[in-house]
């Protein structure tokens, strides 16, 4: 997988290598056909878009046209908040690379689910691209996660066990008000 960067922006560390990353957790049958992911400030207008999205637009994937490969779009400056408030940037270059991975992984699902995948009917891409993501960012969370991810995994089915219970307390409460 080629990384192209054309933003002027000064990247964040180690971006490269968490794009590396997130495509080392997907099976290499997902990733066939996908060439480049080409890193820039903004999404530019394009034909098929209305003009008007394109300043939140954090990605976009472009599907095969005649002989031009797959390939996908993100934009960095939409990711990094720019053009915000110093707390919006400070959240933002915070959450940046769990935000970079599911992003890399959205547009990489969109990839499996529009060429490679069959049976799937246009009404259920959303769901299914949204477990897909889902499933793969959980596997490469607890493939980033260092000593406490190992300590803390043997108590998450307890944790999760706890969370339903008190979900289920909650909405019961929520139904008698």
């Amino acid at each position: 997988m080629k990384i192209e960067n054309k933003s002027t922006l000064k990247l964040p560390s180690k971006t490269d290598e968490i794009i590396d990353g997130v495509f080392e957790v997907l099976p290499r049958e997902h990733l066939r056909g996908m060439t480049r992911v080409v890193l820039v400030d903004q999404i530019d207008p394009d034909s098929r878009i209305a003009a008007a999205n394109l300043g939140e637009l954090p990605g976009l994937y472009h599907p095969r046209q005649a002989n031009l490969q797959p390939w996908c779009e993100i934009s960095v400056g939409t990711l990094l908040q720019r053009n915000e408030g110093v707390m919006k940037r400070l959240a933002a270059k915070l959450n940046y690379k769990p935000n970079l991975a599911y992003l890399v992984l959205s547009l990489q699902a969109q990839h499996y689910y529009l060429t490679l995948s069959h049976g799937i009917k246009k009404h259920q891409y959303e769901g299914a691209i949204r477990s897909y993501v889902e499933q793969y960012h959980k596997a490469w969370r607890e493939k980033q996660s260092g000593w406490r991810g190992r300590l803390f995994k043997p108590l998450q089915p307890v944790i999760d066990r706890w969370a339903k219970k008190l979900r289920k307390r909650y909405d019961e409460e929520k139904k008698r008000r």
